[in-house]
């Protein structure tokens, strides 16, 4: 027997992420899930979260990576789950779901997740978790590294003044004959603000 892929997606918008309420079938209704749906024969699941959430939510994603492992829905069928980006859009409740919700990650918990996807969450939270860890820290770097730049502009440009001074040039950035000048022109910028 083959089995049919039905995808999800968790989908991520400034560190949230989106629930939605089952309106059907009577079994499911009231229940939350990561939205998504069947892929179709011959259709990847990539092709598929993004067909499913365009006509379930009316917005357009990304999908990202795999979330590892499937998880069994009813027989014949799996849950595999993407991570997903929104690139357009606010997400509607239009197909199978009466109310969406963005969950920030300490929140995830306050709605009744159906039991297929509850492990599928999980994972999301904690990649999501560690892309923004990875984030902070790369954000950190940043800052540090255009401290470290701007001291050392402030430094090369005030070595830059002392030379130009040293040897009487008639100001930065004015060219002089010798080389030591030649290094004050290329240290010093002049402001365009």
């Amino acid at each position: 027997m083959s089995v049919r892929v039905v995808v999800g997606g968790a989908v991520f918008d400034r560190g949230r992420l989106l629930a939605a309420r089952r309106s059907a079938p009577p079994e499911l209704a009231g229940r939350w899930e990561l939205p998504g749906g069947k892929a179709e024969p011959g259709e990847t699941p990539q092709a598929a979260l993004v067909r499913e959430l365009r006509e379930e939510l009316g917005v357009e994603v990304e999908p990202l990576e795999p979330l590892r492992g499937e998880w069994p829905l009813k027989p014949g069928f799996v849950l595999r789950v993407w991570t997903a980006a929104l690139r357009s859009g606010e997400p509607r409740p239009l197909q199978d779901h009466d109310e969406l919700r963005w969950l920030p990650l300490d929140r995830v918990d306050e709605v009744d997740w159906l039991d297929e996807d509850r492990p599928a969450v999980a994972e999301a939270v904690r990649r999501l978790r560690a892309a923004e860890a990875d984030a902070g820290e790369a954000d950190a770097a940043e800052v540090d590294a255009a401290e470290a730049g701007t001291a050392e502009a402030g430094t090369a440009g005030a070595e830059a003044g002392t030379a130009g001074a040293e040897t009487g040039t008639a100001g930065a950035g004015t060219k002089a004959s010798d080389a030591g000048s030649a290094e004050v022109t290329e240290g010093i910028r002049p402001r365009t603000s």
